[in-house]
């Protein structure tokens, strides 16, 4: 059994971080009631999170190879923890923004190191083993986030949901020290700094200018300052990648169809899938009156689903050209969210268990294909950036989607007035929200099967369509 604790080492902090993607959503309304905090203030302590991910994977890919991966881990962990003790601390809604903010440096540092530590620790079937572990466990902390989140907020509060992180990392830290081995460093020459600076300022702007499009309209100063300065980013980050030597993202693989179709497939995945559960959940313990651990429970099947098909579909696309799961994929989940439009004002849970097990059916079977048929479409040794890529591009998804659908849901309430009906304005801004996210998934799947097509097998053999998506997540951003 000692063979296996560097694996588990590795899938502590894999469950961990991507836990914390998702077990915030069910502490929201007691975290705003004790902290006194505004619906943005709610919007940017689950955002902050999944935007520093995205902002820094690709810089942290790079750094792991420079450093070392084992090294990287490490400091992850312990950022991660410190970070966590300080968000179970906060004294108010601005200091667990800036924690949650550190708490995603740390997450991503980890993303971009486990399974390099995997590949590193185990060689031929073992191998085949612990990646298999690995997957699960990254669809288990999916499914397992609300309702984790329910169990801590009702029985210890919403503080606990980021404390308990604190055990956790000291474990995984001391397991990684004890028995896993640290390679040598894999690449060499300088970090491309100017482009992950720039690609930072890009994501953190553009993402502020859309949260804060919801309270102050899209002519304020502050939106349009902010998505100017985006823009301007994203140009200098362009610039820069098409000059240096060794950049953070090959331009060049956008011209690749298939990639491109994937990367934006991947964007519009998880923007439509996941970040209307932020939402779904305020409106479940606000309006419908349910608590933590019922909401969890409430949005679960979705996960549960998406982990069910997930392997199944493996099997039967295995010979299938990759846009059809994945399209198919992207399609269902524009229709279950369709679905949740069936909520009103006098609905309960059960309204949602329709389209939030056609959602779930949807990324079952889109999610395991895509980051495996994207590698395939590249050269080889461009896997590691393509893998970078398009995981940058889910959790950056998953952090303009819960901005844009934040606008959707204040207008939404705006324009419902401030009548004595509560619940039928939630109910009016949430299909808002489900039928802007719906459109979303439709649009996504609809690209996907206009763009991706199959990619020639790899000269040496290794699987690189559907039967290589056991070692990807099948859940969200995740």
């Amino acid at each position: 059994m000692r063979k296996w604790i560097p694996l588990a080492a590795v899938c502590l902090g894999a469950f961990m971080l991507l836990v914390d993607v998702s077990i915030v959503n069910v502490a929201l309304p007691p975290m705003s009631a004790d902290l006194h905090s505004s619906f943005t203030a709610l919007q940017w302590v689950v955002d902050v999170y999944a935007l520093v991910l995205a902002a820094l994977l690709m810089a942290f890919g790079s750094l792991g190879d420079r450093l070392g991966h084992r090294r990287l881990y490490l400091v992850g962990l312990v950022v991660f923890a410190v970070a966590s003790l300080a968000c179970g601390l906060a004294p108010n809604a601005g200091t667990l923004i800036a924690a949650r903010a550190v708490q995603g440096i740390g997450g991503a540092a980890m993303m971009t190191s486990t399974t390099a530590l995997i590949a590193g620790a185990y060689q031929g079937r073992d191998r085949g083993t612990a990646f298999g572990v690995w997957g699960a466990v990254n669809g288990a902390a999916a499914a397992v986030g609300p309702v984790l989140g329910g169990l801590l907020t009702d029985w210890f509060g919403w503080r606990s949901i980021f404390v308990v992180n604190v055990p956790v990392a000291a474990v995984a830290v001391a397991l990684t020290l004890g028995r896993l081995h640290a390679a040598p460093p894999q690449a060499r020459g300088r970090l491309d700094l100017p482009g992950a600076a720039a690609f930072t300022v890009f994501a953190a702007a553009l993402t502020y200018g859309l949260i804060e499009s919801g309270e102050h309209g899209w002519g304020s100063a502050r939106v349009l300052g902010p998505v100017l300065l985006a823009v301007l980013a994203l140009a200098v980050f362009a610039a820069v990648e098409l000059r240096t030597a060794r950049p953070l993202l090959d331009l060049s693989l956008l011209r690749n169809r298939t990639f491109l179709g994937l990367t934006l497939g991947g964007l519009l995945l998880t923007a439509g899938a996941f970040a209307q559960l932020t939402y779904t959940s305020i409106w479940l313990q606000q309006v419908v009156g349910l608590g933590p651990l019922s909401a969890g429970l409430a949005v679960c099947p979705l996960a549960v689903a998406a982990f069910v098909v997930a392997p199944v579909s493996g099997k039967v696309f295995d010979r299938a050209a990759p846009q059809l799961p994945i399209g198919v994929g992207l399609l269902l989940i524009g229709t279950g969210t369709l679905l949740l439009r069936l909520v009103s004002a006098g609905s309960s849970w059960t309204a949602l268990l329709p389209g939030m097990l056609v959602v779930g059916v949807g990324v079952g079977l889109s999610t395991p294909t895509l980051i495996s048929t994207a590698l395939a479409a590249v050269p080889r040794e461009r896997a590691g950036m393509a893998s970078g890529a398009v995981n940058t591009g889910r959790q950056l998804g998953y952090a303009l989607g819960i901005a844009v659908l934040g606008s959707v849901f204040q207008a939404g309430l705006r324009q419902a007035g401030a009548g004595p009906d509560r619940h039928a304005a939630f109910a009016d801004a949430l299909d808002r929200v489900y039928l802007a996210a719906g459109l979303t998934g439709l649009a996504a799947g609809l690209l996907v099967l206009a763009l991706v097509r199959r990619a020639p097998a790899p000269a040496d053999g290794h699987p690189a369509g559907p039967q290589a998506a056991r070692l990807q997540p099948v859940a969200a951003p995740e």
